[in-house]
């Protein structure tokens, strides 16, 4: 097997892999499916045994330290159990969760024996109505108990927020409040052009609800400035004295694309380079080959994945953001 890096022209590696456990949700969130339809489980998943190699193999062949569990919503998945179990033998620096929190509390306890130190959790209101409007399905008061659970067992949360002009952006304050009393991260997540947004621009404009916007109402009642971020992070972050942290991922407004280092792979085997592009690559065959073989061909795919990142911005894709993960 070649031990030359795999690097493309704007010299970025695969560092951080985000995979998708499943594309079923129980949630149908308004930015995410237009008919108000739950996404279902395809039924071409891998194998558990296979999902794990998959993973191996592409950790063999790029340098990637950090894993990000991802759906759908991966706590309704049946790989989920097993997969937590196993994660530990495949040598990440860092597993973190991306969740809803609907079954966070039944979860927990696997989370800590796996050792997972870090989960962001979708919040898009406080406000009980508005979260029947916005997720379309769910239950807000068991999230706001999963938190809770969670920030008690000691591991470290962040909150995720889309702002959605006329639906929920008169709650960044009241979500903003209460994270800070926390002392949890709110991440305000530009709406992205994916799935049926990336056809309907009126739509997206008519919702989108941008990071000046986002800090001009922050600002009137908090002083704030800016930190560092790491440099493949997707959030700006911002420091409000003596209160604590939020963040903007500003992919419209600020993109970060040229330094992203992000790998998707579904659970049906296909590698995704980038949100912004169609193209997907198999994995599925290459697991089936004699190992000296399926790391020639992974690293074959994994370059094709790094090729497929856009340049300098996020330019929107048909695909539905919850089939591929957050």
């Amino acid at each position: 097997m070649h031990s030359e890096p795999i690097v493309d022209g704007q010299g970025r590696r695969l560092g951080n892999l985000r995979l998708s456990l499943t594309s079923a949700c129980n949630y149908a969130c308004i930015y995410c499916v237009a008919d108000g339809k739950r996404l279902q489980a395809r039924n071409d998943s891998l194998s558990l045994d296979k999902l794990l190699l998959a993973v191996e193999y592409l950790k063999t062949v790029n340098p990637l330290g950090r894993l990000r569990i991802t759906g759908g919503e991966p706590l309704i998945s049946p790989l989920f159990d097993g997969f937590l179990g196993a994660v530990g033998r495949l040598g990440f620096e860092d597993v973190s969760l991306t969740s809803n929190g609907q079954l966070l509390s039944r979860k927990l306890p696997l989370l800590l024996e796996a050792g997972v130190k870090r989960i962001n959790i979708s919040l898009d209101t406080l406000d009980a109505e508005a979260f029947q409007r916005i997720a379309r399905g769910g239950d807000l008061a068991t999230v706001l108990d999963g938190i809770d659970q969670t920030l008690e067992a000691g591991l470290q949360v962040k909150i995720n927020m889309v702002p959605l002009l006329g639906h929920n952006h008169d709650q960044i304050l009241p979500l903003l409040e209460y994270c800070l009393a926390r002392g949890v991260e709110l991440r305000f997540i530009e709406l992205m052009r994916m799935g049926h947004l990336a056809r309907d621009d009126e739509t997206f404009r008519r919702q989108f609800y941008g990071m000046a916007e986002i800090l001009e109402v922050i600002g009137q009642h908090h002083p704030f400035s800016a930190v560092p971020s790491a440099p493949s992070a997707t959030a700006l972050r911002f420091n409000i004295p003596g209160r604590g942290h939020f963040g903007v991922i500003a992919n419209a407004s600020a993109p970060f694309c040229c330094s992203c280092n992000r790998v998707r792979l579904s659970s049906s085997g296909w590698l995704h380079g980038c949100l912004s592009s169609s193209q997907s690559h198999y994995l599925g065959d290459a697991l089936e080959l004699p190992r000296d073989l399926a790391l020639s061909r992974i690293r074959e795919l994994s370059r094709h994945a790094l090729l497929d990142k856009q340049p300098t911005h996020f330019t929107g894709d048909l695909m539905i953001m919850k089939v591929i993960g957050g």
